[in-house]
């Protein structure tokens, strides 16, 4: 074995997705020595971008809520020191996101709680009071998550089972008979991988909440955060090493980890470990012998959220206008039923949006269009691997598949903007395989574990693992999301700083 250095950090963190860089800044920032190591040329986990014929794609986070003055991402990033640099669009006040179904009618969420009250009151005048009880309950539930309000101390949410084991479905259901209504007010489930059955109001009340307290784009793509979050640990001297795979472990006869290994033999010594990696794939790091057989199989067994399939358009110079909001399109008339697809009317559930680009504000470069893929479609190509840190090749079959899916996703979107076609300049695509390989997770999950309100202390993970120097973080732990990625990272890092005076820090940033 060879030792990177005789260096011993205080931290080291496993992947630099979004957990692992909120971690490590709050880490370095207290006067920590950190070490962040990534397996992939490129950092951010889903904050990374890649270009296609000169245009960049964003792979995970296509625009962002809770950025307007005084709310809880906004404090964080002013806290981390990133607010000022970043590039922000607003989108557009009176809909941001748009929620249409297959007889092409549209509804807008306006941004803000009178601009959505408005707007959907317009839509259904006799339900004014089923309108006002929800976003009650919205602003209610997200009361009682201390870290999401910023504060330090309060009631544990986690003991509140009547909160925890609220489903989204029913609720919404419970206070109107209307189904366009009811449909309508779950029409962005995409953005948690909704499940009928599974999906507590709890997530669906965070997200919801968060969007309407100031949606924008990061124009230019998301990246900017993973880029400014990486210059401001190295500010405070903690180090980045990329195309670094962590593949296991050395420990002492305490049982603490001393060092994580590396794919090329390389050690990096530590005495506290932080895994932003999937915990299931943390046990196969870690050597699962470390881990009680209850919590292996509770971990392992857990279902994740549904991978994704995102097509991406490059248009024809100033040729399809910019749109400064996203479109929720659904087929079916239940919103909830696009994720049980069916192979012949693939896809019934899509998200659209058009990237900003800042040279050219008034026409798109660009289209992504998300939907749902089950990973069990990828069964037949799945020993292969592919990224830029491990060039593999997949077979011609593969690309045939992925062509065959992105005519399938063409012929709907020429129905909606009719025309289109003429206005492409290429057409790529991304297969729950990208997902897996890039993120480093099993089966390309988009938000990791799925929450259940049916039984949901078995899918609450601590944070503190039965190995004693070895943490987690990252979208499993408490919610997906860049807000709720960065609040995990604050959980995470509770262990080893003063809760209330880091509060306190964010407050006053």
């Amino acid at each position: 074995m060879q030792q990177a250095s005789e260096k011993e950090y205080d931290f080291v963190i496993i992947g630099s997705g979004l957990g692992g860089l909120v971690c490590a800044y709050i880490l370095a920032s207290e006067g920590h020595s950190v070490a962040v190591l990534e397996k992939n040329h490129q950092i951010g986990g889903l904050l990374q971008v890649y270009s296609r014929d000169k245009t960049i794609f964003d792979t995970g986070v296509h625009y962002v809520g809770s950025l307007d003055e005084g709310e809880n991402l906004s404090q964080f990033f002013k806290y981390f020191g990133i607010l000022d640099k970043m590039k922000l669009k607003r989108m557009d006040e009176e809909k941001f996101d748009v929620i249409r179904f297959d007889d092409g009618s549209e509804y807008f969420y306006g941004q803000g709680y009178d601009q959505f009250k408005k707007n959907m009151i317009g839509y259904f005048p006799d339900e004014k009071e089923a309108i006002e009880t929800y976003c009650a309950k919205i602003k209610e539930t997200c009361s009682k998550f201390p870290l999401y309000n910023l504060e330090a101390a309060g009631e544990n949410y986690q003991m509140d089972s009547s909160m925890m084991e609220l489903n989204a479905h029913d609720y919404i259901a419970s206070i109107t008979t209307n189904e366009r209504l009811r449909n309508v007010l779950a029409g962005s489930n995409l953005l948690y991988a909704g499940e009928k059955e599974m999906t507590p109001f709890y997530v669906h009340a965070l997200i919801i909440n968060s969007y309407l307290s100031g949606s924008y784009k990061f124009i230019n793509g998301g990246s900017q955060i993973a880029i400014q979050m990486s210059r401001a640990i190295r500010n405070f001297g903690g180090e980045i090493y990329k195309r670094k795979k962590v593949t296991g472990a050395e420990y002492n006869d305490a049982g603490k980890i001393t060092g994580v290994v590396l794919e090329n033999g390389e050690v990096f010594l530590g005495k506290q470990f932080i895994s932003n990696v999937h915990p299931a794939v943390t046990i196969d790091i870690f050597g699962e012998q470390r881990f009680l057989p209850v919590y292996r199989n509770r971990i392992r067994s857990l279902k994740n959220s549904i991978s994704t399939f995102i097509l991406h358009l490059t248009f024809q110079e100033n040729t399809f206008e910019y749109l400064n909001y996203n479109i929720y399109q659904h087929h079916n008339e239940d919103v909830w039923s696009g994720i049980d697809y069916d192979q012949e009317t693939w896809p019934q559930t899509y998200f659209i949006c058009t990237p900003f680009i800042a040279k050219n504000e008034k026409y798109a470069e660009s289209m992504s269009i998300m939907t749902y893929m089950d990973s069990s479609e990828m069964e037949e190509w799945s020993h292969t691997s592919r990224t830029v840190s491990e060039p593999g090749e997949r077979e011609d079959s593969y690309l045939r598949f992925k062509k065959r899916k992105e005519e399938q996703i063409m012929e709907r979107i020429k129905n909606i903007f009719p025309g289109i076609t003429e206005k492409i300049r290429s057409v790529h695509s991304t297969s729950p395989l990208t997902f897996r390989d890039y993120i480093g997770n099993k089966d390309g999950s988009l938000y990791g574990v799925l929450q259940n309100s049916a039984s949901p202390a078995r899918t609450q993970i601590n944070t503190k693992t039965r190995i004693p120097n070895l943490y987690l973080t990252g979208q499993n732990i408490a919610m997906h999301g860049i807000l709720g990625v960065t609040a995990s990272a604050f959980v995470t890092c509770f262990s080893f700083v003063n809760k209330d005076k880091l509060i306190q820090k964010v407050k006053n940033a």
